[in-house]
Parts: structure tokens; C-alpha cells; sequence
């Protein structure tokens, strides 16, 4: 069981994150901010594949047009992501945005961050403080020469308390880094400076193989360690690719336990049947499934049932048959044809 640090509780619309509360899954969109069809579309998608925040860049003025259309389609919290003019935050917090994300130190004198801090504080919208290696600020950079986890960590809390000047502590922050120990390393000083809500994420992560696998090595370490309150995997992809990565980073650590966890063997020379599409499909077939167990997909009859006997529910394929178990024991022996479907008709009545 992994021991959480215990962080302070923000709000955003109708969720919570930090304090030990459930650890959301972000993304963002990545439409034109001109095509509010194909945002309130993707947001959509986004929703119905399990994301918990949904983020857009407002990067002028008429991208504030995409906040009611968006905020009208999902149920979600929306942030708006906002960089250089603290107008945009400002009208952005008008028009009713759930929370803001922005870097204090790249809007501005302290006259512009006092306004946004004003007016979120009046609206109850908390900020996220966005620091990466690219946006360390130039007298921070000139102390260490370049952008390290101390030079993010700095930034981040002197952002903080730029805006805690001004009575704001309705603060998450995120200290993102395309290089995973940088971001780790980032991470594990914040979290031990400060006890603000952190949203951890790899930035620039790459492509889906390899950004996934980034991602799922910064991330887990991190939750695995008890750090962190909400993530966002961004990948060179759909965003809702970052959705599934997200989700099944939070089921591998048991953290995310409201849905089915599958276990399959990686084959070998004793596999019969063609268990790499039975597994695929298996997956594919519980996509939609909160049942809280663990189902094990196997190859072999004769270590199948024994090696997953801390399965809830699996199927252990032979020469053209299978069995199907539960806690190691074997209940019925079908035509490998019968196997998908009979496994979901034992998973019906669990």
C-alpha cells in the first residue's frame, strides 16, 4: 500500500485533488483554438475515456470563446492555459473557468499577477504554477548556469510566493522536464519544500512507445514514492492516448482500483493457441468494465490455473481448448473458439 504524502486539499469545480484524495488524470486538448466544433468534440472523447481535468491553451482573446461552448458539453473541470498576457487569465476567470494555469513570472510586473491572484481568489479558481526547463526565469538561470531540478524548484516557489503575497494560496504546482531523473529529482525537492498539491508529468515525452514509457518510469516512480496529486502523460498522439497511458500508470501501482486488472503471459514454445489476439481482445472487451478484479490470460493448461491462482477470473489456453479458472481452480474446459465468450459470461456473474 502506497503511503501518500498528504498534501494540501484544492478545489476545482466538483473534485478535489491533494490531501489523499483520488489522483486525477489530465490532458489536453490539442485542436485549433479557432475550431470550438472539433475542441467540444474532443473534449468529448476525452471525458468518455476517463479524464478527469480537461486543459486548452487560450492563447489570445477569441479563444476565450471556447470556455461556454466546452464548459456546456462536459462535466469535467476545464483549465485554461495561459502564457504572457494576464488579460487572458483574467477573462478567462470571467467567463468561468474551473482553474488557471500560468508561469507568474513570464505575465508581467507584480501589478498583473496581484490582478489574476485578485480575481481567482474572489472566484474560488485555483492556479496552477507551470514551471519547465524552458521557463526558469533569467536571474535563476544565472545562478546555476542552467535549467536543474534546483533552478525548477526555485521558480516554482518563488512563484508561489509571489502569489502568496498577495493572500493567493489556492496554488497547485507542476516542475516539469523532458528528462526523466531531472523531473524526478525536481519532483522529490518540491515535495519536500512545500506541501502544495503537485501535478507531475514528463514534458516533451515524444512519441506514444516512447513517451509512454518515460512517462510511466517519472510518474510511477514518483506516486510509487507517495508524491503526487494529479498527472498528465503527453505524448506526440491523441490526447486520448494520454488518457488510456494515465489510467493504466495508476492501475499497474494498484492505485487505480475500480476496474479490471489483466494479467497475461508473454507466451512461449508450449503456447497453442493464439493467445497475443485472445489477450488483445480480452482487453478490448472489459474496456468498459468497474468490476474490480484481476483476470488472468494464459497460454498453457499446465502452469496456466497455477500460476495465476490469485487471479479472480482466467482462461488458460491448449490445443484447441481452454480452461477457464477462478482462484486457481478449474470450472469448466471449452473449445478455444467458446473461450472470449464464455470468460465474459463468468465475468457477468462475478
Amino acid at each position: 500500500m502506497i503511503k501518500r504524502k498528504l498534501t494540501k486539499k484544492i478545489k476545482i469545480k466538483d473534485i478535489y485533488i491533494g490531501a489523499g484524495e483520488p489522483i486525477a488524470v489530465q490532458s489536453m486538448l490539442n485542436k485549433p483554438a479557432s475550431d470550438i466544433q472539433a475542441n467540444v468534440k474532443q473534449a468529448l472523447e476525452l471525458e468518455a475515456a476517463g479524464c478527469d481535468i480537461i486543459r486548452f491553451a487560450i492563447p489570445n482573446k477569441d479563444a476565450l470563446d471556447l470556455i461556454e461552448p466546452i464548459k456546456k458539453a462536459v462535466s469535467v473541470p476545464l483549465v485554461a492555459d495561459i502564457h504572457f498576457d494576464y488579460r487572458l487569465a483574467i477573462g478567462a476567470a470571467q467567463r468561468g473557468i474551473d482553474k488557471i494555469r500560468i508561469n507568474p513570472g513570464n505575465i508581467g510586473d507584480e501589478s498583473r499577477v496581484k490582478a489574476v491572484a485578485g480575481i481567482c481568489s474572489r472566484c474560488g479558481i485555483p492556479i496552477r504554477i507551470g514551471v519547465n526547463s524552458g521557463s526558469v526565469e533569467r536571474e535563476i538561470l544565472e545562478k546555476y548556469k542552467y535549467p536543474t531540478p534546483q533552478a525548477m524548484v526555485e521558480s516554482a516557489l518563488q512563484n508561489a510566493r509571489m502569489l502568496e503575497k498577495y493572500d493567493f494560496d489556492n496554488i497547485v504546482i507542476s516542475i516539469k522536464s523532458s528528462s526523466v531523473s531531472n523531473m524526478i529529482e525536481a519532483y522529490e525537492t518540491a515535495s519536500a519544500a512545500c506541501s502544495y498539491p503537485l501535478h507531475l508529468g514528463v514534458t516533451e515525452a515524444g512519441t506514444l512507445r516512447m513517451g509512454t514509457i518515460k512517462s510511466a518510469i517519472g510518474i510511477g516512480s514518483l506516486l510509487n514514492s507517495g508524491i503526487g496529486d494529479t498527472i498528465r502523460v503527453s505524448l506526440s498522439d491523441d490526447p486520448v492516448a494520454e488518457v488510456k497511458a494515465g489510467i493504466d500508470i495508476l492501475k499497474a501501482l494498484e492505485i487505480k482500483t475500480d476496474c479490471p486488472y489483466i494479467v497475461s503471459c508473454p507466451t512461449c514454445g508450449r503456447t497453442k493457441i493464439d493467445l497475443i489476439s485472445l489477450a488483445k481482445q480480452v482487453d478490448e472487451r472489459l474496456a468498459g468494465c468497474k468490476k474490480p478484479i484481476k483476470v488472468a490470460v494464459m497460454g498453457c493448461i499446465v502452469n496456466g490455473p497455477g500460476e495465476a491462482k490469485e487471479a479472480d477470473i482466467g482462461i488458460a489456453g491448449g490445443d484447441g481448448s481452454g480452461l477457464i479458472f477462478k482462484k486457481g481452480e478449474i470450472i469448466k474446459k471449452v473449445p478455444e473458439s467458446a473461450l472470449l465468450d464464455e470468460l465474459m459470461k463468468e465475468i457477468e456473474k462475478l
